[in-house]
């Protein structure tokens, strides 16, 4: 039988998951039938491909844990969620931008492609995207950029958990396939241990050569001051063509 203490934590954790569809309902109940939900996953790490998901939920889906990716700590919980929202999507996929398109296109616009590439790869069109802080470049339907979107949408969020999951995995194999550089700890991320590693074993393949950690390493000057720096857009609001160009490949 369950304990007050119990009960009171279930009628909580019921009224989150009532909040965290509110943006989904208002469209369900404007006709919008696929809802789906971008976020990515990578954007400030110094090695490894930025990785993007998108997710379509079933009407009034309620996952008990279903949050910001950031904000569950525990991996096995954390995969076990995106297992979870897998069986239970309507459609759910993931998008990539590589290396040297992060290097090439920066990491903000790159970010931007791995969305875009996440949002075609659907095996169901949505009528509607939710998207974390910004919106998705040529994006077919209509959108809405929510700042902290992976916090206030179950769509979102869902998608948060896919992209980090996959994204994590990957570097679980680059840990395999590049050793000494604890890549299944920190992820790619610039952790004291990776900034160690990248000065004492040099930079491999899969460091991203325009963040300032890896170029120093290199002995190159930098050329990125901020991880989001934004390529300038065309008068008209459209994406610059080496956007364009990597979006139509």
């Amino acid at each position: 039988m369950a304990t007050k203490f119990q009960k009171l934590k279930n009628r909580r954790e019921s009224r989150r998951l009532t909040r965290l569809l509110k943006f989904e309902r208002e469209l369900w109940d404007d006709g919008f039938e696929f809802i789906a939900g971008v976020d990515e996953a990578g954007m400030a790490p110094l090695a490894g491909p930025v990785c993007a998901g998108a997710v379509i939920l079933p009407r009034n889906y309620r996952l008990r844990g279903l949050n910001d990716s950031k904000k569950i700590l525990d991996e096995e919980k954390r995969e076990a969620l995106a297992v979870q929202i897998k069986c239970d999507a309507l459609a759910w996929a993931v998008g990539w931008a590589e290396v040297d398109e992060i290097d090439s296109l920066n990491i903000y616009r790159a970010g931007l492609l791995a969305m875009q590439r996440a949002l075609g790869a659907l095996a169901q069109a949505p009528d509607y995207v939710l998207v974390d802080a910004r919106t998705i470049p040529r994006c077919p339907v209509w959108q809405r950029g929510i700042v902290h979107g992976d916090a206030l949408s179950a769509s979102i969020a869902a998608a948060s958990i896919i992209a980090k999951t996959t994204r994590d995995c990957l570097l679980l194999e680059l840990d395999g396939k590049y050793p000494g550089y604890g890549f299944a700890h920190h992820k790619g991320y610039p952790t004291p241990e990776h900034l160690r590693a990248l000065k004492d074993l040099g930079a491999l393949p899969i460091h991203r050569r325009s963040f300032r950690p890896v170029r120093e390493a290199l002995g190159l000057d930098p050329i990125q001051d901020s991880l989001f720096d934004i390529v300038p857009e065309s008068m008209d609001g459209s994406p610059n063509e080496s956007l364009n160009e990597a979006m139509n490949e």
